[in-house]
């Protein structure tokens, strides 16, 4: 059985919202938080432009929804401004809080865990309005920490239980305790601050499953032209399959991966000319671009090859969010949550966002011991992944985007 597991640990933000998204409210919301999404991947590609990549834009547009909770002034102006609504309005507020409907549904394959924590300054009195939102925000809790204290003990506990795996724990908290220190906030004198942590988990069997058999170690073209070999896996089925035109007038093609119980998908995105590198679709694709796909798609058989490939991003989302017209949240002297608690100066400390995927079917543990199969070719359309290619995993339902991410390097190993 073909697995994709993604495990996300965000550090400043919030979690992602999963709307039932049928009103034209639900549906103007879902297109700004695209809109958002794509921006967002651009912009982290202006300076991660050499390695793979995956960040939830769905997180973090909830994230910075749930800080506009508690924002005021000119603070609330830069994040209503880069995410399109304002979360005070009491329909949106309404329509973002609703259920978590079928994403927190494990039993037909697809895994979902969500938790939340908000660590504020000891001594710090939060309103009991926010709080009272805070806390109806998915799996989510308000705890206090002394961030005068080096050994954030209770950041390590809370981000090892809900990210289920001790892996790159150490270097995570040494990214807490030791990252780059913030224009203003380098004084230890300058208090109250606060810390956001996410925790994602998704797994998620496809619909129609790869089988471990057909996988063979094949050629991946690189950006510079170079190949590796890598597990190719594949699988000769019916799928949904568009073609579609970049600004430039250059084609690329668009291939839809439903996970077992159709609540969610993958999209995988790649330039149809091989001689077309993936920044020219990366730097030309729009939210309405990617709205379209659903209808530009039609059932092809297809004989599909997609890597097995897994990969993890830190990000430092300071200078995103600042790209993106949001800075007066990290600043002590110009952040305004009057919303979050009357105590003055309270501002984000720290954003760092983590994610991590894999890609890879049941039994891959054996794949040494597996020999090679030769394939039967067919006569039916191909789509080959065997270049940098795009992705998106997409709630069917509602077209959020949980997470978009690239593909560089399927052999490229986990920093």
């Amino acid at each position: 059985m073909h697995q994709l597991s993604v495990t996300s640990l965000f550090v400043c933000l919030w979690l992602v919202e999963h709307s039932h998204g049928n009103s034209s409210l639900g549906n103007s919301l879902n297109d700004l938080h695209t809109h958002f999404g794509v921006s967002l991947y651009q912009t982290l590609t202006e300076t991660e432009n050499n390695s793979n990549l995956i960040v939830s834009p769905a997180s973090i547009s909830l994230c910075l929804g749930l800080l506009q909770l508690g924002a005021r002034g000119n603070t609330l102006a830069q994040l209503a401004g880069t995410l399109g609504y304002d979360v005070n309005d009491v329909r949106v507020q309404d329509f973002l809080s609703r259920p978590q409907g079928d994403l927190g549904n494990s039993s037909k394959g697809v895994r979902l865990e969500l938790a939340n924590a908000l660590f504020v300054q000891s001594g710090v009195k939060l309103l009991p309005e926010f709080t009272q939102h805070a806390l109806g925000w998915s799996n989510s809790s308000l705890l206090s920490i002394n961030f005068s204290n080096s050994n954030h003990t209770q950041l390590q506990q809370w981000a090892r239980y809900h990210s289920k795996s001790d892996d790159h724990l150490q270097a995570r908290e040494k990214q807490l305790q030791s990252g780059e220190p913030q224009e203003e906030a380098s004084r230890q004198d300058i208090l109250p601050h606060m810390t956001l942590l996410s925790t994602v988990l998704f797994q998620g069997a496809w619909q129609k499953q790869f089988l471990f058999t057909e996988t063979q170690n094949l050629p991946f073209t690189l950006s510079d032209g170079s190949t590796v070999k890598v597990p190719m896996m594949y699988q000769s089925t019916e799928v949904n399959f568009g073609q579609f035109r970049l600004p430039s007038d250059q084609q690329y093609t668009v291939l839809e991966l439903p996970y077992l119980d159709r609540s969610l998908r993958l999209f995988v995105a790649l330039p149809s000319d091989r001689k077309t590198p993936l920044s020219h679709l990366e730097s030309q694709l729009t939210a309405h671009a990617v709205g379209l796909w659903d209808n530009g798609l039609r059932r092809t058989k297809m004989d599909i090859f997609l890597p097995r490939f897994k990969m993890e991003s830190r990000l430092n989302l300071k200078p995103v969010l600042q790209s993106l017209g949001i800075s007066d949240i990290f600043s002590p002297s110009a952040a305004d949550f009057r919303g979050i608690s009357d105590e003055e100066g309270l501002f984000v400390s720290e954003a760092f966002h983590e994610a991590r995927i894999q890609v890879t079917e049941e039994g891959t543990k054996a794949a040494s011991a597996t020999a090679m199969v030769l394939l039967k070719r067919s006569r039916a359309a191909v789509f080959k992944a065997d270049r940098p290619f795009l992705f998106i995993l997409q709630q069917i339902s509602t077209g959020l985007l949980l997470f978009i991410g690239r593909v560089l390097n399927p052999a490229e190993q986990m920093s």
